[in-house]
């Protein structure tokens, strides 16, 4: 009896265990708690009771180092240090993408990089058409950034209806946009003013970690601390400190010291070990943080100006409800067409396009660009605003879309 009681608890503990992976490994999980955090952020920027919140992350405090100050607004240190490692974990993804993944060779890179050019070009000509010549076209890059969490789990919802292909093409599309957003904010959203002297620092210890990687040292302790003095001086340099995240998780071994790397599985070697140990902590609390941090739009006045609409409302709007479809259809079309790659096994057009239109939720990106793209608080408002409402609707629209072009289609 006794050991009857005994197996059926340990079943019962095993069984929770396994639910508990899952649900930690869901993107649709991720997803829900980032929508969460986002609608409480909104609640606290717009319900007197919950300002608090809402002006918590506007509170300044750091520490000073020499000559150097780290004093800055608690949402500045979310944006900057907990964001260096979002970065450095999509920096991550990226490599082992690029290494064994969708993106390992030519033929399989084709279709979601020219997906994801169409879907960066197209929105960010939609967003310039609405605003040039007005002070918020400094955001063109808004509408180019894809939200890959909130996309995937919206995606998840289909289950098994969705075939395999536009999953893989949705990842891989959503990589390309990832290193398209990293360029973007690299060359054209620098924090300040460039300090030469700086990035040439960063450059000597960026040298450094290449040389380590090369000479086969995994101690990944090692790399972290040369990775910290890496995030310091690209943060003084004027490039965006996220930056430093993307750059540092490329020096990352990929294998283990016997695995050759056509051999390399994943988790057993130190860019896998990093994989697995962030993704709880960057979709469980840090994407979180961010949203709580970033998502609070002010619903009044100020959200459209003095009873004047701003153009990066209708730029934001369109750029990412009509920009991103029509830029990946179009540009997947031609790259088929031209015989440069091949449309996904077992996946139609109409998929595809229906696919574009959940690459219109920007979410995560597209409110990080807007907080560096403008300086003017109402615009910054009025783009997250726009970038809540229109990634809300691009995943409802999306979401049907794909529902009912794949309502024939046999679970794979």
């Amino acid at each position: 009896m006794n050991l009857n009681l005994s197996f059926n608890r340990n079943m019962y503990v095993n069984r929770r265990r396994v639910l508990l992976r899952r649900i930690v490994h869901s993107s649709m999980t991720g997803g829900v708690l980032l929508l969460v955090c986002a609608v409480v952020a909104v609640m606290a920027a717009n319900i007197p009771a919950l300002n608090w919140l809402h002006n918590f992350w506007d509170i300044s405090f750091g520490f000073s180092f020499g000559d150097s100050s780290f004093t800055m607004p608690v949402r500045q240190w979310v944006d900057d240090v907990l964001m260096a490692i979002f970065f450095f974990s999509v920096g991550l993804e990226i490599k082992r993408e690029l290494l064994v993944g969708e993106l390992s060779t030519m033929k399989k890179a084709m279709l979601p990089m020219f997906a994801a050019l169409g879907g960066m070009i197209f929105p960010a000509l939609i967003y310039t058409w609405f605003n040039t010549g007005t002070p918020s076209a400094s955001g063109w890059g808004i509408p180019m950034a894809t939200d890959i969490a909130f996309a995937i789990g919206v995606l998840s919802l289909l289950g098994n209806r969705c075939p395999q292909g536009l999953k893989v093409l949705l990842v891989a599309l959503a990589v390309v946009d990832d290193i398209g957003a990293i360029i973007v904010l690299a060359v054209f959203y620098p924090s300040h003013e460039i300090h030469l002297i700086y990035l040439l620092y960063a450059a000597l210890v960026l040298i450094v970690l290449v040389l380590m990687n090369r000479s086969g040292i995994r101690t990944l302790l090692m790399y972290m601390v040369l990775g910290i003095a890496l995030f310091i001086f690209i943060f003084m340099s004027g490039v965006h400190a996220t930056i430093a995240g993307v750059l540092l998780a490329m020096t990352i071994p990929a294998k283990t010291s016997t695995d050759d790397i056509r051999s390399f599985s994943g988790p057993d070697s130190p860019i896998g070990t990093l994989e697995t140990a962030l993704h709880p902590w960057v979709n469980f609390l840090i994407m979180p943080i961010f949203a709580l941090a970033n998502a609070g739009v002010v619903i009044d006045s100020s959200a459209i100006g003095e009873g004047v609409m701003p153009a990066v409302i209708p730029g934001v709007f369109f750029g990412l409800l009509v920009g991103k479809p029509v830029g990946i259809f179009i540009f997947s079309w031609l790259a088929v067409k031209l015989r440069l790659a091949g449309k996904p096994e077992g996946t139609k057009w109409l998929q595809i396009f229906a696919l574009g239109i959940l690459g219109g939720i920007g979410f995560t990106m597209s409110i990080f660009i807007d907080n560096l793209a403008f300086t003017d608080p109402h615009l910054v408002n009025a783009g997250k605003l726009a970038i809540l409402c229109t990634s809300v609707i691009a995943a409802c629209i999306g979401l049907g879309a794909l529902y009912l072009t794949t309502s024939k289609t046999k679970n794979s």
